[in-house]
């Protein structure tokens, strides 16, 4: 194991070391896993995941307008 510095904005730091306390989890053990995972060379799951982003991308939407005309449109009052 190395002992490494880095220059990280404050307020960064701050909230992410919050965020880490939070939930239980290690900031070190979080900054590595985000390291590992810039590094790998095709991580499974980020291919998945880009694959899957890319046919919603894809896909076909419908148009509803607003939310007062989706209200009109399925006779949906306020509730």
């Amino acid at each position: 194991m190395a002992i490494k510095s880095f220059n990280i904005n404050q307020d960064v730091y701050n909230k992410f070391s919050g965020f880490c306390k939070d939930n239980g989890i290690s900031m070190s053990k979080q900054v590595e896993f985000f390291m590992r995972t810039q590094t790998e060379e095709e991580p499974e799951a980020r291919k998945e995941y880009l694959e899957k982003l890319e046919r919603i991308r894809k896909g076909k939407f419908i148009h509803l307008g607003t939310l007062e005309d989706f209200r009109k449109r399925y006779g949906i009052k306020d509730v």
